[in-house]
């Protein structure tokens, strides 16, 4: 262990990374990404901090949260079922080959080789050693401006470059590639966080042809099974191509408290992550995750609620007269007209709590589609508000 840690210690400096810099990246790895200040949780427990005075702490039942991006469906009755039935046996590794069955079932679902998928703890950890893996001080990590993704490389001191949306909201690649031709990392959103947009994939080969040799894409599709039109990049994983595909079941899964996701890739980049965190899943979140795949007719089932729900709110908006960017995810952006910060606590107030501004768009908030009740009731606030 301590000579792999001379190892990787050698290899960051060599890349430009100070010594300080180079401890603040082992000190996350020991704390685990889970808990570091750019995940989904940690921002909005910062932005409820913020609107409320305190940190996100025991579930109000009073308080409607529409702000992380979370699923109120929770996991489904298959995951529960695989909880509880594996749960007895939790002084144990993983007593019936969980690991194995939840990277056999990912690989089969998404038609890549077993050696190509590594289990995480939801999609932040792998986002985390991304960062730590591709990009340095002087090989960026290049994003979409706005966009999720940044905080892991901004952390580490690596060097970070946001570029603005096209004009629909996708990806300006070719932007990103001229903004920085030698990124180590070229991260892409899809569908894009909080813009909610999909980019096609002759953008994202785009960026595999013009990229240099050692760089890798990165495809975050936390959000793809919202989404009746965008196309997974797994077959670019088993096309051998370099990128790098993350998922997690915090999202149509409903398991953002439970803890699973995983990274597609070839085998030698996903073995560029591996130095940068260690240990295992819970059995229970492999279990639950596993027995979510399974589930038949789950996915198309969640999407559908949660279109339904979407499009009774963007037809309320509508004849409001309210702006807003159309969405195929579990959130939307909308138009405010005034300092987003100030009607995000203007919900508060009612004990509403919406998502937080990104800077590029600072009139803009993010809302998560919640149930239909909670839905009404940000319809109602939203007439008061919006009077």
């Amino acid at each position: 262990m301590f000579h792999t840690f001379e190892k990787q210690t050698e290899s960051l400096i060599n890349r430009g990374f100070s010594r300080r810099q180079v401890s603040k990246i082992f000190s996350a790895i020991s704390a685990g990404a889970a808990a570091l200040p750019f995940t989904e949780f940690a921002q909005a427990q910062e932005a409820e901090r913020r609107v409320r005075g305190g940190n996100r702490g025991m579930m109000d039942p009073d308080i409607v949260r529409i702000s992380s991006n979370e699923n109120p469906l929770g996991p489904c009755k298959e995951g529960l079922e695989a909880i509880a039935k594996i749960a007895p046996m939790g002084g144990r590794y993983s007593p019936t080959g969980e690991q194995q069955d939840f990277v056999r079932t990912v690989a089969e679902m998404e038609g890549v080789k077993e050696d190509c998928v590594a289990a995480f703890a939801g999609s932040s950890d792998p986002l985390f050693r991304s960062s730590c893996a591709f990009t340095s001080p002087t090989r960026s990590w290049t994003m979409a401006d706005p966009g999720y993704g940044s905080g892991a490389a901004q952390f580490i001191g690596a060097k970070t470059i946001k570029v603005p949306l096209a004009r629909d909201y996708s990806h300006d690649v070719a932007a990103m590639f001229k903004a920085d031709p030698n990124a180590g990392a070229y991260y892409v959103c899809n569908p894009n966080n909080p813009s909610r947009t999909l980019t096609s994939r002759e953008k994202i080969d785009f960026l595999l042809a013009n990229k240099k040799k050692d760089a890798v894409v990165i495809v975050d599709e936390a959000y793809i099974h919202f989404s009746e039109n965008a196309r997974p990049a797994s077959d670019l994983v088993a096309a051998g191509k370099d990128v790098i595909v993350l998922r997690t079941f915090s999202k149509v899964y409903g398991m953002a408290g439970i803890r699973a996701g995983f990274a597609l890739g070839r085998p030698d980049l996903l073995a560029k992550l591996r130095p940068y965190g260690g240990g295992m899943l819970p059995i229970t979140g492999l279990a639950c995750a596993t027995a979510s795949m399974k589930a038949k007719g789950l996915v198309a089932e969640r999407r559908g609620i949660n279109k339904q729900i979407r499009e009774n709110t963007f037809n309320f908006l509508e004849k409001k007269k309210i702006t807003f960017v159309a969405s195929e995810t579990n959130f939307f952006m909308m138009e405010t007209n005034k300092p987003g910060a100030e009607t995000t606590k203007a919900y508060a107030a009612r004990k509403i709590m919406i998502g937080r501004v990104w800077p590029a768009w600072p009139t803009h908030v993010r809302v998560t589609v919640g149930t239909q009740s909670e839905m009404d009731k940000f319809m109602a606030a939203t007439s008061e508000i919006f009077a």
